[in-house]
């Protein structure tokens, strides 16, 4: 039956989550992920963080599009577009604030000292960035196959194949970053077992001082669990199948997926790394290689020419 409204013949019950989704609560979720939006591009713009601020900023704008997609279905839970819009957006946006979490880790390498991990800087870009990309695409393409088959009115063949690639998609997305996190505690504990070695002025990075950047820290590490556990939550919620029992709590989606990303949201949003990691902004990259170019002028400039060399000899 094509369904486009709650009728006796189209109870709510018959829908995918089967549930009228919480109003108060998706447009919590919704102003939050907004604030954080506009919290990315003004702290981005002030600290001259580009790549960081796009990525997260359009993950914070995604969960917001798709929180107003569940708003939408609250209204009418056979709503098509409100369904697409949710599937697709809450699905791949995480992926976004991943990205932003490992470019934070590659330029921690490269502040306290690449000789300490077991993989070049440029790695933590191009390995766990590209396979996060992969990852996205994979939900997107998944997400677009049940939303062609959205809301029951498709036939189950094509549900449960978008299914299973939005399944391996967020699969390989746990996978990476429990990879990630791996290399990150293996890069701690060789930090920590040459402490003796290494440069004190490194070992406080933010200009606000320890605490500070501990605080930092703790944002961090803590988005990046919650992401973590986001991802998770989704494997089985999907695995299960198209309107399985635990796609149908919503309480636990509300706690497993719309909390653990809005924590990650606002702790990347309030720690942000150009305030308290400034080695990532653009402006610390231009500084560091003028220094760099400064530097090598100097140390050619005390070099002396060969004919000054030749003059000082007949001097001689």
């Amino acid at each position: 039956m094509d369904c486009s409204k709650i009728t006796p013949e189209c109870p709510v019950e018959a829908t995918v989550y089967g549930y009228y989704p919480s109003l108060g609560g998706n447009i919590i979720f919704a102003v939050i992920f907004a604030i954080c939006a506009i919290g990315q591009v003004v702290l981005g713009i002030k600290y001259h963080l580009r790549f960081y601020t796009i990525v997260v900023g359009l993950g914070c704008v995604g969960e917001t599009v798709g929180y107003i997609g569940r708003v939408m279905l609250h209204s009418n839970p056979w709503s098509n577009g409100g369904f697409i819009i949710q599937v697709l957006l809450l699905i791949v946006s995480p992926s976004l604030l991943a990205a932003g979490l490992y470019l934070t880790l590659k330029h921690l390498v490269l502040h306290y000292g690449p000789q300490y991990s077991r993989l070049r800087p440029k790695f933590y870009t191009w390995l766990f960035v590209t396979c996060d990309a992969i990852g996205f695409l994979t939900q997107l393409v998944g997400g677009g196959v049940q939303a062609s088959a959205s809301n029951g009115s498709g036939s189950k063949k094509t549900r449960d194949v978008g299914n299973v690639i939005m399944v391996i998609g967020i699969t390989f997305q746990a996978v990476v970053m429990g990879v990630c996190g791996l290399v990150a505690l293996d890069f701690t504990y060789s930090l920590y077992k040459h402490r003796a070695e290494r440069d004190p002025s490194q070992r406080v990075p933010s200009p606000k001082g320890p605490k500070a950047f501990r605080f930092y820290m703790a944002c961090t590490i803590t988005a990046f669990v919650t992401i973590f556990v986001r991802c998770i939550y989704r494997i089985p919620e999907m695995a299960g199948g198209w309107g399985n029992k635990l796609m149908r709590n919503e309480v636990e989606f509300m706690i497993l997926d719309g909390a653990m990303v809005a924590i990650a949201a606002i702790l990347m949003t309030i720690g942000f790394p150009g305030a308290y990691f400034p080695s990532i902004s653009s402006r610390a990259a231009t500084g560091n290689r003028k220094t760099n170019s400064t530097d090598d002028e100097l140390q050619l400039s005390n070099i002396p020419s060969p004919s000054l060399q030749r003059t000082t000899a007949v001097q001689k």
